[in-house]
């Protein structure tokens, strides 16, 4: 590989690392994603291993995120910038790593990445966006170890192989007693994976009902549509209420109007809950004491308010302006209006009755680990995600949307339930399986259709590892990088024999 050009190198390795994000089944290609990029930066400085990597990066999320542009082009632009910075980094680390005896190099690559990925996550509000691990949620055999060390615990995994792979191509020799160490590694992670998936639990069971509304984004808050948009809803619930479900779920914002200020709504809607006699769930915006949120609410079989959840993590510059006063030029750009919408308070746990609780998870909350893992250890026994794709067009945005339902299906081992105006409506076992799902009969689409779908979910009474101690894995990460760094840094103790 000396002989290739470093460019070509460079974007070899964005292809392989960037593939699953447009086809899931190309899932094998993020076991090799990275060896083009070490082999580029086996013989490069410091400055130009950050460089190289930052490049990388940058072409990898301009490419994986391209979807933005449908939203915003300067905030597409500013945000892959933004996020290479974290593959600059491990280039940076790499370029300390290449110099360590094998074991450590091994060792310390995946652990640092997990380190960096997981400051990605948290950093600035965070955006755990195309997570490595995600790329595996086909995978099902390889990803049940997220209910202990999450989906950093899949990341982790992709890196050590890269690294073991490395270091056998470098030097057959010394690399091959950790190719077979690794392997070992991955069979034992493949026979957990069989153990959970073939495990079987009894529990209790529920009947949902998911409708998509497939509502255009440039008609939904048209208030002439009111009316057209409502009646839609209204009779896919109509629809779905005659296979008798527990609770009937609708979409993140679906109602075409404020809650609590619209009358022509509230009527309706409570005509609709005591003429089905079901319970709604519904995403609507809700306005309380001078301010607005985005929130789900639900609806009792007599058409009242039972209770509500308000937004807790905002989506920054579309839902609210983080730091109004240094970014207040904004306002000026954004090519469309930026919201201001408040920020919840309350982990909501909603009650069905006999034990049977869940909570919501609003847009793209369903990408931090941390809620998910919080509603669920105050008590809910199954997830709802409602959700409004259609801002992104025909791409593959809602489908690296859903593979972060999919891992917190897993890390929680509760069923996670995905309503989206239009996206992947669908039910999502505790396996990481997609059950069932709101879909064309003809063409199988899932995207850009409107329907509904209705299952049998099942509510389990127990705590995974991850979800009673979160990321531990995380920090044992970072004290396995720390102790690598002591060991070298002022000493020769892991440094390679020269």
């Amino acid at each position: 590989m000396k002989k290739i050009n470093p460019l070509l190198l460079c974007l070899m390795s964005v292809i392989l690392l960037a593939l699953p994000f447009f086809n899931c089944r190309i899932w094998l290609a993020s076991w090799i994603g990275f060896l083009p990029l070490f082999f580029l930066l086996k013989e490069k400085g410091a400055l130009k291993s950050f460089g190289w990597s930052y490049l990388a990066g940058f072409v990898f999320f301009i490419s994986v995120i391209y979807w933005l542009i449908h939203v915003t082009m300067l905030g597409w632009i500013v945000l892959s910038i933004y996020l290479a910075l974290y593959l600059g980094v491990f280039g940076l680390a790499f370029s300390f790593a290449k110099r360590l005896k094998s074991l450590y190099f091994v060792l310390f690559i995946p652990c640092i990445w997990v380190c960096i990925e997981f400051l990605r996550s948290i950093f600035l509000t965070g955006f755990p966006w195309a997570l490595l691990g995600y790329s595996q949620y086909k995978n099902l055999f390889i990803i049940q170890i997220s209910d202990i060390c999450g989906v950093y615990g899949v990341s982790f995994l992709l890196l050590l192989v890269n690294a073991a792979i490395y270091k056998f191509l470098d030097d057959k020799k010394s690399g091959l007693k950790y190719l077979a160490i690794i392997l070992v590694v991955v069979g034992v992670v493949l026979g957990y994976g069989y153990f959970r998936i073939n495990q079987k639990l009894s529990s209790d069971s529920l009947r949902v009902s998911v409708i998509q509304g497939n509502i255009p984004q440039d008609e939904k808050w048209q208030y002439e549509l009111a009316p057209f948009i409502l009646g839609r809803h209204m009779t896919l619930s109509r629809l779905a209420s005659e296979e008798k479900p527990d609770i009937i779920i609708w979409p993140e914002t679906s109602l075409p109007g404020a809650l609590e200020e619209d009358q022509f709504l509230i009527e309706n809607i409570n005509f609709l809950a005591k003429d089905i006699k079901t319970k709604l769930l519904i995403g609507a915006v809700s306005y309380r004491e001078g301010l607005y949120y985005n929130s789900a609410a639900l609806i009792s079989k007599e058409g009242e308010v039972m209770s509500r959840y308000d937004k807790l993590h905002l989506v920054p510059f579309g839902e609210y302006l983080p730091f109004p006063r240094f970014f207040s030029f904004v306002y000026n750009i954004a090519p469309a209006p930026i919201g201001d919408f408040a920020f919840g308070k309350d982990h909501t746990v909603f009650s069905l009755g006999e034990n049977k609780s869940f909570s919501v998870l609003i847009c793209f909350e369903d990408v931090f680990s941390y809620l998910s893992r919080d509603f669920v250890k105050r008590g809910a026994r199954f997830l709802v995600n409602i959700t409004n794709d259609a801002w992104f067009k025909k791409t593959t945005e809602p489908y690296q949307h859903l593979s972060s339902s999919v891992f917190r299906a897993i890390e929680n081992r509760v069923w996670v339930v995905r309503a989206a105006n239009t996206g992947v409506s669908c039910f999502i076992s505790p396996k990481g399986s997609v059950i069932a799902s709101v879909q064309d009969k003809n063409t199988k689409d899932e995207t850009f259709i409107s329907g509904f779908k209705t299952q049998n979910i099942t509510l389990e009474n127990r705590k995974t590892l991850y979800s009673r101690f979160g990321d531990l894995f995380v920090l044992a990460c970072f004290v396995v990088s720390l102790l690598i760094l002591l060991l070298t840094i002022g000493g020769k103790h892991g440094y390679q024999d020269r």
